[in-house]
């Protein structure tokens, strides 16, 4: 059964910052467990019961959380503007801080990341600055640079958001829903994040990795992934047909299926328990 949502406290660009945090999935300990980064626009809420089922099928114990600016936790300063190192500092200071917050040691347990577009460029760079602490991780459409398809998509986002109803939707999932469409299509759009990649850090990842992209993704080509698994040999890829960009959300079934079967064969003793 979920748990409620949990808040802790974390001392973060020099002031006090609240992230929501919520369990779901089994309670056993012994459990691999799955820690869930959302996309660019998205928080704990927004995921829906798509963690849950997922850990369910796979038998895991899964974590999900909302990063500064998302969901309920602690909306970004009127005056902040996110640096193009915006996701490394999510993977290096935010990630660390909240599993250490929560007691949960890598060494000791069987840990996972599942991320979703910019959450899954902070797997990514996570796994590549501490290739000892994973298990193993699923990145579903991440961004391992920046192609015109993105800017071109972020643009079209922004003039949607001035244009539609698409701010009164999206302030379902958040609770100060400019915090999180500006915060992240600000520093996409800055013309000095064109030249960001985190293609040669990749190198250093050791654990293994199932990356997935749909065939229609809007905000990045096949080059995203195929490109990793040049990188990183113990790549695994799976490109959906009839799938955009999150493929969560096009073909869940699928990627349940095969996703929880990456963990189960890669998980020690040789399934998840």
């Amino acid at each position: 059964m979920d748990r409620p949502i949990e808040f802790f406290r974390l001392d973060w660009c020099g002031r006090a910052v609240q992230l929501e945090y919520q369990w779901v999935g089994r309670a056993d300990s012994q459990a691999p467990l799955v820690v869930f980064l959302h996309e660019g626009l998205g928080s704990v809420s927004m995921w829906k019961d798509f963690p849950a089922r997922f850990c369910q099928a796979a038998h895991c114990r899964g974590l999900v959380y909302s990063r500064p600016g998302y969901g309920q936790s602690t909306p970004r300063h009127p005056d902040e503007r996110w640096g193009v190192d915006f996701m490394h500092r999510q993977a290096f200071e935010v990630l660390p801080a909240l599993l250490a917050a929560l007691k949960i040691d890598p060494r000791q347990q069987q840990l996972w990341l599942f991320g979703h577009s910019d959450g899954a460029s902070i797997s990514l760079l996570y796994a590549a600055r501490y290739p000892q602490a994973l298990a193993g991780a699923i990145v579903l459409a991440p961004h391992i640079m920046v192609e015109d398809i993105t800017i071109i998509s972020i643009e079209q986002a922004r003039d949607t958001y001035q244009t539609t109803d698409l701010p009164k939707k999206l302030s379902r999932y958040h609770q100060d829903v400019d915090s999180a469409f500006w915060g992240w299509n600000t520093i996409w759009l800055h013309p000095p994040f064109r030249a960001w990649s985190i293609e040669e850090e990749l190198t250093t990842i050791q654990c293994p990795l199932l990356a997935v992209q749909g065939l229609d993704d809007e905000y990045g080509s096949l080059e995203q992934i195929r490109g990793l698994a040049r990188r990183v040999p113990s790549t695994e890829l799976l490109e959906l047909p009839a799938c955009g960009h999150s493929p969560h959300r096009d073909q869940p079934t699928t990627l349940i299926t095969n996703a929880s079967d990456f963990i189960s064969r890669h998980t020690l003793g040789g399934e998840p328990r």
